[in-house]
């Protein structure tokens, strides 16, 4: 009896230390999210606005193209983040029925809504159908805290995915749909390994080393699923592969950067399921 007793204390405080060591790296990574200052955001052409920590990249036509040409930085190109040293800590949680009322503006990173033991679920109803998402806060908790709290606020609510490449990936995310939106702050990556990426893997477009803000992107394709490993994934889609998936695909622009899809494709609601 002495023995398992000593046994359960000794699981119980390497435990206990696990949580300490949880709770010391989501800190960490959330006072790192409030010290970044504010960037330039570069505006290129109509549609295509990009930012880089450091600065804007070039306005000039030719360099936009040569990464508007590589696969790898195709998900970024019209993507930009406005962001906000300011401490968002003092601010309560929306509300998990999502009644609190709509918002799209913020000061900076919301606070810890979400267990990061927790189990997470994401339906996306889109007017060519909806997507369920399982959610992955044990291995991004700052993605999937985001990507919660902002869906609460319904955030994505009534939003055009303003970026569609066949074979590619569907970006959404941003509501005012030029592809400059965000949520005024932005947030440190928590990125996977090479080769997680698949089909109907959900990850945040960036403009560069933690510059998340509130768009994110869905693997459609095989071309999507080849991306180096510089987007902070968390979530995969578990329904709607097969068909609403695919729809979404099928209008995606080959041209223009994928700028805008063939057909408007809008995000109706966005729920979070818990439990």
């Amino acid at each position: 009896m002495g023995t398992a007793k000593r046994e359960r204390k000794k699981a119980n405080r390497a435990a206990r230390h696990q949580r300490e060591v949880r709770r010391e790296r989501l800190a960490g990574a959330r006072r790192r999210a409030t010290r970044w200052g504010v960037v330039l955001v570069g505006a290129i052409g109509a549609v295509v606005a990009i930012a880089a920590i450091g600065g804007a990249f070039s306005g000039d036509d030719e360099a936009v193209n040569q990464r508007v040409d590589d696969p790898a930085t195709e998900v970024v190109e019209d993507v930009t983040t406005v962001t906000d040293a300011g401490d968002a800590s003092g601010e309560a949680c929306p509300a998990t029925d999502g009644s609190t009322e709509q918002r799209r503006e913020f000061d900076g990173y919301p606070p810890m809504c979400i267990d990061e033991a927790g189990s997470y679920t994401a339906v996306i109803e889109t007017n060519f159908g909806s997507l369920t998402v399982d959610l992955d806060p044990a291995t991004a908790p700052l993605t999937v805290n985001n990507f919660v709290t902002l869906a609460r606020y319904r955030y994505f609510d009534d939003t055009v995915c303003h970026r569609i490449i066949p074979d590619f990936v569907v970006q959404c995310g941003d509501p005012t749909a030029t592809g400059t939106g965000g949520p005024g702050y932005r947030f440190p990556d928590e990125l996977p390994s090479i080769g997680d990426y698949q089909i109907g893997s959900l990850a945040m477009a960036n403009s560069g080393p933690d510059t998340n803000g509130s768009q994110f992107f869905i693997i459609s394709g095989e071309r999507g699923a080849a991306l180096p490993p510089n987007y902070s994934l968390f979530g995969q889609v578990t329904e709607g592969l097969d068909d609403t998936l695919v729809a979404l695909d099928a209008v995606g622009n080959p041209e223009s950067n994928g700028v805008p899809p063939l057909e408007e494709v809008r995000i109706l609601s966005v729920t979070i399921n818990e439990g």
